[in-house]
């Protein structure tokens, strides 16, 4: 008996040594969340939080405060409370940005919407819709939706092709499947591609996406990087151009779900190719760059988390290519959102667990 009970000693001890390595991977910063989509740093280190469900979250002191003067979120399918990003002089203007699915118009079902509003002591006011998506549709896939600045104040977002790809991706006479650029205010800014092409949508900055859920300016370069869901295959990395056609469906590395073939060409003149890209898929969601110091081997490097095998997806860059993947934090849990801190260190929003905080190793 004395040695089953040694044995059983010594496989607890070791049970343990392997779980507290692996929880040294990470910390729990927000608990209990369900679908954490977006989230972003105030100035003061607290965090406003998107659920899909619809609900926004102001995480301060240990403390959860759903925020007031939330407009209607449809949650359909995909779509519900999505991205959510601070204007760069938010210290000044208390400007957030938001995308969610909203039912307003005339056609049943719904669409991305952004919105500006200010916020200010757990509560929105000054809400303006900036670009509402038309038609609604009644599919339940691909919204989108990320957000990025640029430099000069200018937002991007995107907005998936929902789920219509013989229309919508290559058409830029119709919403979806688009990266669009804004002024900050919502105006269309004069040296957007398509503001003199008649019936055109005079937002759209880029075309022929699938439904890019990651998007980040990179702090080295000032560029917008993308990566979008492809089909049985075929997710991408992309460098977002002024009014380029990343090929969606013509060209793809992909298939059908049911392994049939929708297209034979990977590649054709006047489409750009991707950066990078997954086969088989990981379903991309969240994205974040490190320029901080708090990851001496990372720096430089880009972050994207993968919804359907639970990890962190550690990409390294050379020249413009990955050139290295690393996977991190396996089996975490659906990846949704990745950020980094005011603190230099990462976070990541995982479904029904909450926020976390990546230490390095």
């Amino acid at each position: 008996m004395k040695y089953i009970s040694l044995f059983l000693v010594i496989i607890s001890y070791y049970s343990c040594a392997v779980i507290a390595q692996d929880s040294s991977d990470y910390e729990l910063i927000v608990p209990a969340l369900e679908n954490p989509w977006g989230f972003t740093f105030l100035p003061d280190n607290s965090i406003l939080i998107t659920e899909k469900s619809g609900e926004l979250i102001h995480y301060k002191d240990g403390k959860k405060t759903m925020v007031a003067g939330m407009p209607e979120v449809t949650v359909r399918g995909q779509g519900g409370l999505m991205d959510i990003e601070l204007h760069p002089n938010f210290k000044t203007n208390n400007f957030i940005y938001f995308t969610y699915a909203s039912s307003e118009g005339e056609e049943k079902g719904a669409n991305t919407s952004l919105m500006r509003a200010v916020f200010k002591d757990h509560q929105l006011s000054d809400q303006k819709v900036l670009y509402k998506a038309e038609p609604n549709s009644r599919k339940g896939q691909h919204f989108g939706s990320r957000i990025a600045f640029d430099a000069a104040n200018h937002i991007y977002f995107s907005i998936g092709d929902r789920g219509n790809r013989d229309e919508n991706p290559q058409d830029i006479t119709r919403d979806c499947g688009k990266i669009y650029r804004l002024n900050d205010d919502g105006t269309i800014p004069a040296d957007n591609p398509f503001v003199n092409q008649e019936n055109a949508k005079k937002a759209i900055f880029s075309y022929g996406h699938r439904n890019p859920q990651g998007m980040e300016t990179n702090p080295f370069t000032g560029e917008i990087w993308t990566h979008e869901h492809g089909p049985k295959g075929g997710d991408e990395i992309n460098i977002i151009h002024r009014g380029k056609n990343y090929g969606w469906p013509v060209i793809s590395y992909g298939v059908n779900y049911s392994g049939t073939s929708f297209t034979d060409i990977t590649a054709k003149e006047g489409m750009e190719q991707p950066l990078h890209y997954w086969d088989p898929s990981i379903a991309p969601s969240g994205m974040a760059f490190v320029n901080s110091d708090t990851y001496p081997k990372w720096k430089g490097n880009v972050f994207i988390g993968s919804l359907k095998f639970k990890y962190i997806a550690n990409c390294t860059l050379k020249d413009g290519k990955v050139i290295k993947e690393e996977k991190i934090l396996e089996n975490i849990g659906r990846v949704r959102s990745i950020e980094q801190g005011n603190d230099g260190y990462l976070y990541a929003g995982i479904e029904n667990l909450g926020i976390v905080k990546i230490n390095p190793k």
